[in-house]
């Protein structure tokens, strides 16, 4: 395995490995590495000759008010993680390397950036595109893997890949989560032993939506409510926003349909934790 510094230097390793016609796997991250992210590099490697893992904390999709200095940044434990896992190149560039003081361009998805997640964190989903773009240009994958628990974020990159032609295949693959049923997220480790207990309030909510879907509920509002109401029953946790929209277009819906996104999130103390189920 190979740690890769320098953007240049990456860009010439992906280009050297296109041209011996070498299959490129992506898997982008911000480091602090879990068994989610872990799956996708499992998948990268069964389908590709190579494996390429980024490691960048992109302080341009974070806001004013949250948690970039709290990111966890455990780097020799990425390290070793990867390593076991037989990645061949990890990526891990500067601030200065992907953003140098004259850098004044920005990829935005337009609608789809401003909802969900992105009504209540303006400005994080182009920051999410722009590194996206920058890196796919220096690595040149074939493939690139996204977890679906980051729901909003596989919808804005499979848009932004597909309107700017990329020529890249977007893949997103299943939430991994812990065994209470708790999505996993590197922010999980800032939650206290009793915000984690909490915290299951998500995914129990979202099998509350599952059982009054198969039961055959199908207005949007009951759903949420019911939901809502759910949560509130947890001291340390304060809803964000729950929502049923279309799975592609992220547009709202009244009534339950095939394909339909359920999409929350909620802080537990001051920690910000997002879920999701298909319909």
């Amino acid at each position: 395995m190979r740690v890769v510094r320098s953007l240049q230097a990456m860009q010439k390793i992906s280009r050297q490995l296109r041209q011996r016609h070498q299959s490129i796997g992506f898997v982008p991250t911000m480091g602090a590495l879990h068994e989610g992210h872990l799956s996708l590099v499992d998948r990268a490697r069964r389908e590709n000759r190579i494996v390429v893992v980024s490691i960048f904390v992109n302080p341009r999709q974070f806001g004013l008010r949250e948690d970039l200095a709290r990111y966890p940044r455990p780097f020799r434990k990425d390290l070793q993680l990867c390593e076991k896992k037989k990645v061949d190149f990890i990526f891990y560039p500067t601030l200065r390397q992907m953003y140098p003081e004259d850098f004044h361009t920005h990829v935005e998805v337009e609608d789809l950036s401003e909802v969900l997640c992105g009504k209540s964190r303006p400005g994080h989903f182009r920051g999410v595109a722009t590194v996206v773009t920058k890196l796919f240009n220096i690595i040149l994958p074939h493939r690139a893997y996204f977890g679906r628990k980051d729901a909003q974020q596989a919808v804005v990159i499979q848009r932004m890949v597909k309107d700017l032609n990329m020529a890249v295949s977007v893949k997103v693959m299943p939430t991994v989560r812990e065994k209470d049923g708790l999505a996993m997220s590197s922010r999980n480790t800032h939650l206290k032993p009793q915000e984690r207990k909490d915290a299951v309030v998500l995914s129990e909510s979202l099998s509350l939506a599952r059982k009054l879907i198969t039961g055959g509920e199908k207005s949007a509002a009951t759903i949420i409510d019911r939901m809502r109401n759910h949560i509130a029953k947890k001291p340390s946790a304060k809803t964000d926003y729950i929502a049923i929209v279309n799975g592609k277009t992220l547009e709202p819906v009244k009534k339950v349909c095939a394909g339909c996104l359920i999409a929350l999130a909620v802080r537990i103390g001051k920690t910000r934790l997002i879920d999701n189920y298909i319909a």
